[in-house]
């Protein structure tokens, strides 16, 4: 990643100061961070500061964390099975620095592996010796991929993994009030309610969310998750006893976005961070009803013979919510009893195929969202490992017409009294409590009827009373459509 990218998305600098730089560093020569200081945007110990925080770069194979014929067999698979000629193209697709690739080049070429062919297109210092793979070469790679056939960039070793978790704790990262408020302010909430989500969600502990449905818990989950603002590095893979685990998941990490900074931006600061990670948003996942025992352990691919981070794995550092808690396949309990040791040690164990097990630090928010009442899911003793529990309640009427009034006006409908009392008087006539997603649900009940008879938005009684009858179902009376159940 670009330093400059990096100092915008930790909201160090804008993308137009980091541009004045890059204008300045052209005139005067030197770092872009020298350019950064002398314009007075940030002080060298700032951009000191955030290098620092970043995995540095190797230079050696030794630094890399990695066995050294462990990643010549990776550039050995890479030439065989994706065409690899270069020095240049190896480094670029196993994330490594060109001294590190000259190394392993080097190596093979004393292990008569590869072979030298001729200069590969370019002009003047651009041109570079291809490289192909000799006899030996080939079945060194055929072999290889026999046991695995990964090839990508190279991983991180288990213990930087485990080390880098510690390093960027979610605890780390204070959410304020105010940065609180702003994240809910779309959002109708009790005061009371957001007073005892604040100290949940700094703690970094196991938080239970529950209530009847309709009232925004996964909605307050969600939002929980995309609360934090640092950025933290996530690795493309891990190599753990000889084998790889893959960790970065598109679908689920967000790596920080480009900023929009001139294309010709210095790289001299970019070489100092290790490109076998990314940088990344605290990671949001989310699982449901399809969440299974086997998904939180590691995933062994049979055929391409490496595997693939289980999803709390991937949520580590951030947020992971398991919603509608108690409606998965597995058995509520049998859920619970795989999360003892997690909460409690905070440390998770992994074991592969082979039968043995690793240790990983297990740093993440757990949020379990329910409809049901917490003494129907777990024991006391599996609720006192969960340190808050939030109770989602039915709005009072004034917060209800808040949410209605807002909801309506957003649509271009206007809610008089006569309006509010024929809704409140039709919820409460079916005998059920109030809930925060009834006025989205009414709200658009009323449009699609109006659009149908070709109307202008606005509320009627009997648009009123066709979305409630949609809202709640009735017990037969024989009185719907002149149909009478037998």
């Amino acid at each position: 990643m670009n330093i400059g990218n990096l100092l915008v998305a930790k909201g160090l600098a804008s993308p137009e100061a980091i541009n004045q730089a890059i204008d300045h560093q052209k005139v005067n020569g030197g770092r872009l961070g020298d350019s950064i200081v002398a314009l007075g945007f940030l002080t060298k110990s700032q951009i000191d500061t955030v290098l620092a925080d970043a995995p540095q770069v190797p230079t050696t194979l030794e630094g890399t964390g990695i066995d050294a014929v462990f990643l010549l067999e990776l550039a050995i698979k890479g030439m065989y099975a994706e065409n690899i000629e270069t020095a240049s193209q190896m480094a670029k697709a196993m994330k490594l620095s060109s001294t590190v690739v000259e190394q392993l080049v080097q190596t093979a070429k004393e292990r008569k592996l590869v072979e030298a062919l001729g200069s590969a297109a370019g002009e003047g210092l651009s041109r570079e010796m291809r490289l192909t793979l000799t006899r030996a070469g080939r079945e060194w790679a055929a072999d290889a991929l026999s046991r695995g056939q990964y090839f990508g960039p190279a991983p991180v070793s288990l213990k930087d993994y485990q080390d880098r978790i510690l390093r960027q704790r979610v605890t780390n990262e204070v959410v304020t009030r105010q940065r609180l408020d702003e994240a809910f302010s779309s959002l109708a909430m009790t005061e009371r309610f957001v007073n005892r989500l604040g100290p949940a969600v700094n703690s970094g502990n196991a938080i239970l969310i529950y209530g009847p449905a309709g009232n925004g818990k996964t909605t307050i989950a969600e939002i929980v998750g995309n609360i934090f603002q640092n950025v933290i590095y996530v690795p493309y893979c891990v190599e753990i006893n000889g084998e790889i685990m893959r960790v970065f998941d598109p679908a689920v990490h967000r790596p920080v976005a480009d900023a929009p900074i001139q294309n010709d931006a210095s790289r001299l600061r970019r070489s100092r961070i290790d490109p076998r990670w990314v940088a990344c948003e605290r990671p949001m996942v989310m699982t449901g009803g399809e969440l299974t025992i086997e998904m939180l352990d590691l995933k062994f691919n049979p055929v391409s013979k490496f595997y693939e981070a289980p999803l709390h794995i991937k949520a580590l550092n951030g947020t992971f919510l398991i919603d509608d808690f108690g409606r998965q396949r597995a058995k509520p309990e049998d859920i619970l009893n795989r999360w003892i040791v997690p909460l409690n040690s905070r440390v998770d164990y992994l074991t592969l195929h082979t039968g043995k097990s690793v240790m990983i630090p297990f740093d993440e928010i757990v949020i379990f969202s329910t409809n049901m009442h917490p003494d129907d899911l777990m024991d006391p003793a599996f609720q006192r490992r969960i340190s808050y529990k939030l109770e989602t309640v039915e709005p009072p009427e004034d917060l209800f017409r808040t949410v209605f009034v807002d909801m309506a006006e957003k649509h271009g409908l206007a809610v008089t009294d006569q309006v509010f009392s024929h809704v409140i008087g039709g919820i409460r006539q079916n005998d059920v409590p109030l809930a925060y997603f009834q006025p989205k649900f009414i709200v658009e009940q009323v449009l699609a009827s109006c659009k149908f008879e070709g109307t202008k938005p606005q509320f009627t009684a009997d648009n009123i009373d066709d979305a409630l009858a949609n809202l709640f179902v009735k017990k037969a009376d024989g009185t719907m459509f002149g149909i009478k159940r037998s």
